[in-house]
């Protein structure tokens, strides 16, 4: 069931909903103009060596790292954002300033699309299909 909430992290309303790339996804619940600041992403400051190992066999985590050293572990966050899925034409992008992780808008999105991103490197080290549908797509995460 689809839940629209205004989130204390987000500046956009978002929409947590079923996705059709994998698993629940992130969903515009309002126009978004590009380049505008969609909110942060919060959670429990971890080592990189810890979050690796968390990451071991898991396919559904959200992890970020900010240096070579630290990173966030947004797992078991309240935010939106954690469920924001990858795509090889993303709309959004993540920034990390002064330690926080922003969520941007790279164009303008429709009210009812799903926010996606473009993970980059990742733990699965090509090991995971990529199923985000779009022409181009590099097949592997």
């Amino acid at each position: 069931m689809p839940i629209d909430a205004d989130f204390a992290n987000t500046l956009v309303a978002l929409r947590i909903a079923r996705s059709r790339i994998d698993g629940y996804g992130v969903f515009a619940a309002e126009a978004v103009s590009a380049d505008r600041k969609l909110g942060e992403l919060t959670g429990e400051a971890i080592t990189v060596a810890e979050a690796r190992r968390r990451a071991q066999g898991r396919q559904r985590i959200m992890m970020v790292e900010l240096s070579a050293s630290r990173a966030v572990d947004a797992t078991r966050s309240a935010d939106p954002l954690r469920f924001t899925n990858h795509s090889c034409q993303p709309n959004a992008r993540i920034g990390v300033e002064a330690g926080a992780i922003e969520f941007f808008a790279l164009r303008d999105i429709e009210a009812g699309e799903e926010l996606t991103v473009d993970y980059g490197q990742t733990h699965h080290e090509g090991r995971l299909a990529c199923r985000c549908g779009q022409p181009g797509c590099i097949g592997w995460l």
